[in-house]
């Protein structure tokens, strides 16, 4: 029932949204009537909303079966071998590797990682059959001395399958699954030697779309046969093969099957999420609280049509939260690398984690932030008196460090037309040890946005530094400016009143400039009105740009000079030069 007074659609006592975009939005003119809504399953007990994942589940990567199935130019053995080496690397101990019934190359390439010794004795290698007798025997043959080795069989068991492609009774869908079962445990027993410790998964294909009731008749009857118990697990796979459900619909099918397998405590439930809605991620992690084990996948979302679930993003998700993955991230770029290389397919820049531009900051807002942010991080640090790794990340708009996955700071901050100070600022920080004053870096954010106003696109950090360089730091051979500094000596008499006498080059020819005041800034402002220059002082600060005793010193003056308002800024290791060089700067830049 609906509220006449309402918009259509929108039940009784529900208030109604009335914004710019409903007043505005008409129908589609799409054939919305052409689709069916999901079911939904009634659990009004269901707990998993209040469940938290705090160790990481069991992970199966798929990279060699789903992954390699679903590319235009599948992996040669080559390439299949470097994505093995590179999940062991990683640290996968589940690892599917392929269909070896379904020709020579899967067959070829299981056997030649066997023979050659390339599985370590705590991987388990998994291999996918169908439920016919002489696809499993030849499944089964391909697993003759590995170590530790599963048979993973599926049939699907959906309603449209059941009518539209096996023409076949319910009955006679769980009868293959029954059938398949014994038969794959005749010629384990037949085949395989004691030296292999075997396992069994079996998968309702289309699980997402079968009746639940009828999902665990299927499973439990399987059960019967395996006979799960101590010491020999039975893996329980329920794909959603097609994505169809909202992730919370999707984790109250797990909470239903997990609560109602009779041997669950023998049982590894198994998630294996692929990705047509785009909801993959969180339909594996909702099912992860709803009570499944382990998550079947492949690295950054490979697989057929929109892909399987990302095991990239799901560990690093964990990473994120504090869990550990017990998966190896650090080296994210010949992870991303290899998978490229191997599947011929490029990884999105902006792929969670992974993109070249995930670390990545244009807006001048966010720069700012993420300076600020390390800033106060690195303030932390200090007071603690401990290092920045050792205390909680904590920089807005990045939510690991770039770090700890063998990224550096250098792309964190990039500069177009959008950027603002904090990202300039923060570029000649990292790259520089340049720390700006605030009303500094709104000076130079200026003259980098008139730069990329007219020229358009990024403007490089090497390009930012040798615009900084032409506008504050002219090369020493090739100066520009009336005034380039050379010697300076400062005298103390017995009031405390400061000489300072500087050798220097005014309009090209060589003088020597004397002044008197409360120190060598003010004794040289003094000096300048020699020359006609009206500068008077109003701001200074300095710091060290590193440790030791060669270390150098940055001084920024900023200046009234006339009826311009400028900053300079001086480098050097004795800090009295560093300052006279930085107002030697902004003099030099009111007379451009």
């Amino acid at each position: 029932m609906t509220n006449p007074s309402s918009p259509a659609g929108h039940a009784v006592g529900r208030p109604t949204p009335v914004t710019n975009a409903t007043q505005h939005q008409r129908p589609s003119g799409m054939p919305v009537h052409k689709y069916g809504r999901y079911e939904a399953v009634d659990i009004p007990d269901r707990t998993w909303p209040d469940n938290r994942i705090t160790v990481a589940p069991r992970w199966l990567s798929t990279d060699l079966r789903d992954g390699n199935q679903a590319l235009i130019d599948p992996m040669s053995p080559a390439r299949k071998r470097e994505m093995f080496d590179l999940l062991v690397r990683m640290g996968y101990k589940e690892i599917e590797v392929g269909f070896p019934s379904s020709g020579e190359t899967d067959f070829a390439f299981v056997r030649s990682i066997i023979e050659e010794g390339a599985i370590p004795e705590d991987v388990t290698i998994s291999v996918l059959t169908q439920a016919r007798e002489e696809l499993i025997e030849r499944t089964v043959e391909s697993l003759r001395g590995a170590h530790r080795a599963t048979v993973h069989l599926y049939n699907a068991t959906a309603p449209t399958f059941r009518r539209v492609v096996f023409r076949g009774s319910k009955e006679q869908v769980k009868q293959i699954a029954v059938d398949g079962t014994r038969l794959v445990m005749e010629y384990a027993d037949k085949l395989l030697g004691d030296e292999t410790i075997f396992g069994y998964q079996y998968s309702p294909e289309i699980f997402t779309d079968t009746e639940l009731d009828f999902a665990l008749e299927v499973c439990e009857a399987v059960c019967d046969v395996w006979q799960p118990e101590e010491g020999r697990e039975i893996i329980l796979n329920l794909p959603a093969t097609v994505e169809r459900s909202t992730p919370s619909t999707h984790a109250d099918r797990f909470e239903w099957m997990s609560r109602n397998l009779s041997r669950r405590e023998h049982v590894c439930l198994s998630v294996h999420p692929h990705n047509d809605r785009g909801t993959a991620v969180a339909a594996a992690e909702l099912a992860i609280m709803a009570g499944a084990d382990r998550i079947e996948g492949c690295l950054f979302g490979q697989g057929e049509r929109t892909g399987n679930v990302d095991l990239v993003t799901l560990g690093m998700n964990l990473f994120s939260q504090g869990v550990d993955p017990q998966i190896d991230f650090s080296q994210i770029d010949e992870i991303r690398r290899t998978s490229e290389y191997c599947n011929q397919m490029e990884i999105h820049p902006r792929h969670p984690y992974a993109g070249d531009l995930v670390y990545t900051a244009f807006s001048g807002s966010h720069q700012d932030a993420i300076k600020k942010g390390f800033d106060a991080m690195e303030a932390e640090a200090a007071a603690a008196g401990k290092t920045v790794d050792d205390i909680e990340w904590a920089v807005p708009y990045l939510p690991i460090d770039p770090k700890d996955v063998g990224r550096s700071y250098e792309a964190v901050i990039r500069v177009n037309s959008q950027s603002g100070k904090g990202g300039i600022a923060y570029v000649l920080k990292n790259d520089h040890k340049l720390e700006l004053p605030r009303r500094m870096q709104i000076e130079f954010s200026r003259i980098i946005q008139e730069k990329t106003d007219a020229e358009g696109g990024e403007v490089t950090p090497a390009a930012i530094w040798s615009a900084f360089q032409d506008e504050y730091l002219p090369n020493p051979h090739n100066p520009w400016g009336r005034i380039q500094v050379k010697n300076g000596q400062t005298t103390t008499d017995k009031d405390g009143v400061d000489t300072l006498t500087v050798e220097a080059e005014v309009d090209g020819a060589e003088t020597v400039l004397v002044g008197t005041g409360n120190g060598p800034i003010s004794a040289f402002f003094h000096a300048l009105q020699g020359i006609d220059v009206d500068a008077r002082l109003l701001d200074y600060q300095e710091h060290t740009m590193s440790e030791g005793a060669s270390s150098l010193a940055a001084s920024y003056i900023e200046c009234a000079i006339g009826d311009k308002v400028l900053w300079g800024i001086g480098i050097d290791a004795n800090t009295t030069r560093a300052s006279l060089k930085a107002v030697v700067s902004a003099v030099n830049r009111a007379g451009r």
